[in-house]
Order: structure tokens, then sequence, then C-alpha cells
């Protein structure tokens, strides 16, 4: 088969499917950038305390294609941007940590993109302290944006691993109180600052309730939309994902769905991993499959019941 015939099928495919070329595109830089939150879980590191690292989430792009994107263009911190996570989802951390400080050379005043560079060197050390070059982005990220959720936390982290439990809990305390309801990294955050008092004989659910009781309203309901609820992409993330051939679109966004699928039934209790999912299945033209994702998640998380339905109303599933 001829490159022109298998675009033409890749395009006839997606035409089957609902899907256009920029629909497709679209759904993958969402499900990158979905996988991009702040939230957290605890792994024991052989002392007598635990270290937060990230979460993996959803579904690394294909490495080559965002490579050849990002060095095609070497200030663009878009592709850069894109090919840091893909290393990182991989586990190739120093790599992840190279392409963070390339995509930093191209928005020297981008406080997530130094945030996440710390974070990339701090998973490249195999030290029991966080290293300085970790150390001194997260710093240069809350300079440009002092409410930097993630430089903020793993700034806390490192009193932790200093054995400063009180003072990590105190900052975390700080962040929660900043952090708004449904905030992907909220429960995660909660329950890394139970861990570390129950570790360290620190109560701290009188202290919990108190920065609950400070945190900022819940966003207006509207914003919690199928629309809204998940960042969007930039326009540089789609010109990332553009750069793959149009059949291998459609291939990568199924696969990313698959595995976003696949990691939502291990860990259910996601609502917004859930309405990435019902969003995406959507998007793939694939209702039946987001109604009995709506059905998965309301059993893994009754509580925010309501807000799923909503969402799924929002994207008309029935």
């Amino acid at each position: 088969m001829t490159e022109k015939t298998e675009s033409s099928a890749a395009a006839e495919t997606s035409s089957e499917s609902g899907m256009s070329r920029v629909s497709i595109i679209v759904l993958i830089a969402a499900l990158v950038l979905a996988g991009g939150a702040v939230a957290y879980r605890m792994l024991a590191d052989g002392a007598d305390h635990t270290v937060p690292v990230v979460v993996e989430a959803a579904f690394p792009p294909t490495i080559e294609a965002l490579k050849t994107a990002a060095e095609a263009d070497p200030l663009n911190p878009g592709p850069w941007q894109e090919l840091g996570f893909a290393y990182y989802q991989t586990e190739q951390y120093e790599e992840a940590a190279r392409a963070y400080r390339q995509a930093v050379e191209g928005d020297k005043e981008n406080a997530v993109l130094w945030s996440s560079l710390g974070e990339a060197r701090l998973m490249a050390t195999d030290s029991s302290e966080m290293p300085a070059n970790a150390v001194s982005a997260f710093e240069k990220a809350l300079e440009l944006d002092p409410t930097d959720a993630r430089a903020r936390y793993f700034l806390a982290v490192k009193k932790d691993l200093a054995r400063d439990h009180e003072g990590a809990i105190t900052d975390w305390l700080a962040l929660l109180e900043d952090t708004p309801p449904g905030a992907p990294w909220e429960n995660n955050l909660r329950q890394t600052i139970e861990q570390i008092g129950k570790i360290n004989n620190i109560e701290v659910a009188a202290r919990i309730a108190a920065a609950n009781k400070q945190r900022p309203a819940a966003p207006p309901a509207q914003a919690l939309t199928a629309g809204n609820a998940i960042p969007g992409p930039s326009w540089e993330q789609i010109a990332a994902a553009g750069a793959i051939a149009p059949g291998e679109q459609r291939d990568m966004a199924v696969s990313m769905v698959e595995s976003l699928d696949a990691k939502l039934r291990a860990n259910p209790a996601n609502p917004d991993g859930w309405v990435m999912l019902m969003r995406s299945r959507m998007t793939l033209g694939e209702p039946d499959k987001a109604s009995q994702a709506l059905k998965d998640a309301i059993a893994g998380n009754p509580g925010d019941a309501s807000r799923l339905r909503k969402e799924a109303a929002a994207l008309r599933i029935e």
C-alpha cells in the first residue's frame, strides 16, 4: 500500500468514527495534559519515612515523533515540554530533564516548565536527598509564580527528606488551604499529610479541618462541564501531535484511551480521570463505552455521582 493510499484509508477510518484529523490531535494533546496534573502517591524508600512522588498517568505519545518535532524547532517550548513528559512517563528521567531544560530555554518565564524540570531532576537522582539542581528549579518556579503547586509540594518534600516533618506538614497544609475543591491533587495531598503525620506521630486531623475552612470556594457549576474540567491543549501541543501521520494519530489516541481505561479500573477513585475517559470515548465515537465509563465512574466514586452525571449530560452520554 502506498503512503497516499494509507493516508486516505486513515482519513476514511477517522470519518467513519466521527473523528476529524483535528479532533484526533486535540484528543491526543488533551490526554497528555490530563496526565500532567499534579497528583501524588506514597512509596516507601526503605527508611523510616516515605517519599511522595508523582503518579504515572495516561499513556506516553510516540517519543521519536515528539523528538523530531522538538528538534525541528529548538526554541519552541511546547514540543520540548511534550517530549519531556513522554520521557518522564517511560521513566527516562535524565532525558526528561534535558528536554525540560531545553523547553525552559524557549520560555524562561514559565513557572510550570521550571517545576517540571525540578521534578524530572529529582526523579533522575538516586540520592536520598533532593539534588541542588532540582531545588533551584523549584525555587525559580516559585519566584515566577508563588502559587505553583508542584514547586510548593516538592519543596515541602525537601523538608520531609531532611526530617523536618513538622515543617513539611505545615507547608503542605498551606498548599491545601490554597487548593480549590476538585483540584486533581486534592485527595492525594490530604493523604500525604495524613500519612506523614501518622508515621511521625504528628496530629494532623484538626489542622486539616482548619485548613479546609480556609480554602477557596468551589468553582461555579459551569466550570465543571466536560469542556472545562480537563485543560485543553495549547497550540504548541497540537502542533507536536500534528507532526504524526494521520493513521498513527488515531492509533495513538486509541492506545492512550485504552491505557487510561485500564489505569482507572485498577484505581477507580479518580473522578477527573473518568471525565477524561468519557470525553475521549465520545470523541472516538464510542457512546456505549462512554456510558459504561459513567457507570463505572459512579461505582468507584459514589460521592461524586452528581458531578459525574452532569459531566456526562454535557457530553450527551445516556
